[in-house]
């Protein structure tokens, strides 16, 4: 692979990391707030189970002490596009900084496996599959 497609393909990489940050943490206020509102599609398994299954994937890599699969991926590829940390395209530039914190590991696993347990609470609260008013929205 030649330095443009790897440093590309590592651009699309942030992208996607910064896409499922923001639906992993979008999600919990949205399916509070459709809890509280009667919102049907806060109910739907096909939304609610693939977020509750990244937020464990998450938290679990934090408690085993493992980087995430696509930030060890992006990694990879920046060093294929011969990228250093002074030498990085805008959006990486930008994004990284919106995704990554320097902060000691325990943090993170306490804010990951709190938010873990927040959207357990939220599948608890908001059941998936059925409306309050026992119609089932699925």
């Amino acid at each position: 692979m030649n330095a443009f497609t790897a440093a590309l393909l590592a651009d699309a990489l942030l992208v996607l990391h910064v896409a499922i940050v923001v639906f992993v943490v979008g999600l919990v206020p949205l399916v509070l707030i459709g809890g509280a509102k009667d919102w049907f599609w806060v109910r739907k398994r096909n939304l609610r189970i693939p977020h509750l299954a990244l937020m464990l994937f998450i938290a679990t890599q934090t408690w085993l002490g493992r980087l995430c699969p696509l930030t060890v991926w992006e990694q990879a590829l920046r060093a294929t596009a011969g990228q250093t940390t002074y030498r990085e395209s805008f959006i990486e530039h930008w994004l990284t900084r919106l995704l990554y914190w320097n902060a000691p590991a325990w943090v993170f696993v306490a804010v990951y496996t709190a938010f873990a347990l927040l959207v357990a609470w939220a599948w608890w609260w908001v059941r998936p599959g059925k409306a309050p008013s026992g119609r089932d929205h699925t």
